[in-house]
Order: C-alpha cells, then structure tokens, then sequence
C-alpha cells in the first residue's frame, strides 16, 4: 500500500468518526455521549477513535472549528459578490439561513455544545466567532453609513440576524413545511426589515 492510499484511509477514517460524533452529540449531547457510541455508529473498534483522535473533547472541538470557520468563509464569499449592501445582505442572509437549514445537525450541536470544549480550544472558537459577528456588525453599519439601512444599532441587528440563522437550527426539520430555500427567502425578508432597508 502506497503513503498516499495510507493517508486516504486515514482521511475517510477520522471524517467517519467526525460524522458519527455529530450524529451522536446531536442525539445525547456531548456529555450523555461515549467513546463507545461514537464508534458504534462508525461502525469501528473503541480503540479506533484513540488511533486518530486525542479524545472525545477533540472530536467536538474538529467539528465546531471546521463548521464555524465554514460559516465566516460562506459570509466573505457572500459579501465579495457586490459591494452594496442590500445585495450583500440578501446574499449573506440567504446562505446563512439555507446553510444552517441544510447542516442543522451540525449547526445544533456546534452552536449548543460549546461549554464542552476545553478552555484553550473555547478561546479559539469564539475568536472565530467574533470575526462572524464582526462581518455582520460591519455590513449593517456600511450600510447605515451610505444610507442604505436606517438602524440606530448596528451591533444589535447584527446579534439578532445572527441568532436567527442559529436558532434556525434548533427547530428545522426535514419534513417541514418549508424549504431550505424558502426559509432563505423568508429570513432575506426579515433581515432586511430588521436593518431599516430604503425601498
């Protein structure tokens, strides 16, 4: 076997894992989670978690770093597709609430299991979670500035913008009444309502 085809398998191997303690810590929480249920649902060895990850707190601390730097990425890509800032925040809106429809799970336990993670890699998700607020604060306050948005404060619009897309993922299901899509366009509606856009 190649180092390459090693290190293929190892990749599949440690993002099998990842996806089995999303599904797990979304079922019992971090804290009603085991080691072992995690690679029951991966269909691995207990010990095959230890082979790839430190520990169970690294498992959690991989999939909220990954997902919240997921989330800023989305946001920047959003906002570099105009530079005015209603269509900016049409774009950002929209992604925000259909990506966090579509990965609910993923956004569940990101956004509500972060007490878990230790001490340093807490420190490390809300840096990153305070360029997210930031992109949005900075958008709103662009746009209260040109003119675009009547707001008297920027940074709490953005909290509530923000909030919405997380809580999104609290209570969307698959077999509900509306699409990803469609909450989009909904969520779109309200973020432009809440910021004071001009007509």
């Amino acid at each position: 076997m190649t180092g390459s085809e090693d290190r293929s398998r190892a990749d599949e191997t440690r993002a099998r894992l990842l996806e089995a303690a999303v599904a797990a810590f979304a079922e019992r929480g971090f804290h009603g989670s085991t080691t072992r249920d995690i690679t029951s649902i991966a269909g691995m060895s207990t010990a095959a978690i230890y082979v790839h990850h430190r520990s169970k707190e690294e498992l959690l601390y991989q999939v909220s770093r990954s997902g919240h730097q997921n989330t800023l990425d989305r946001i920047r890509v959003a906002m570099a597709s105009s530079n005015n800032p209603v269509e900016q925040l049409i774009a950002v809106m929209r992604d925000f609430a259909i990506h966090h429809a579509r990965a609910h799970t993923v956004a569940r336990v990101i956004n509500y299991e972060l007490a878990a993670l230790n001490p340093e890699h807490q420190r490390e998700i809300k840096a990153i979670r305070h360029l997210i607020d930031a992109e949005m604060r900075q958008l709103i306050e662009r746009g209260v500035t040109v003119g675009a948005f009547d707001n008297p404060n920027p940074h709490m619009a953005a909290v509530a913008l923000l909030s919405l897309g997380i809580d999104l993922a609290r209570w969307y299901r698959e077999d509900g009444p509306m699409s990803p899509e469609e909450i989009g366009d909904y969520y779109v509606d309200l973020a432009l309502r809440i910021v004071g856009a001009r007509k």
